[in-house]
């Protein structure tokens, strides 16, 4: 399974689906992150927290965990 915190940095995925319960997942689609939507893996700090990403035509900035429960393709 890829997930966004695998996705390289430079390339583009597409969410296949979220994972993660109740309020945690409820915050990443709040922000704009959906099935389907594509993602813009921008930078990922030395230490691989946080990873900068681009969705929707804004930039956000996610947690390792978090990433880690957005499956990609």
């Amino acid at each position: 399974m890829a997930t966004l915190r695998n996705a390289a940095v430079g390339s583009t995925v597409k969410v296949a689906k979220l994972h993660g319960e109740g309020a945690v997942k409820r915050r990443i689609m709040d922000m704009g992150i959906t099935k389907g939507v594509d993602i813009y893996v921008r930078k990922v700090a030395p230490l691989g927290d946080p990873v900068e990403v681009t969705v929707r035509g804004y930039e956000l900035s996610l947690r390792k965990a978090d990433a880690e429960m957005i499956e990609v393709q």
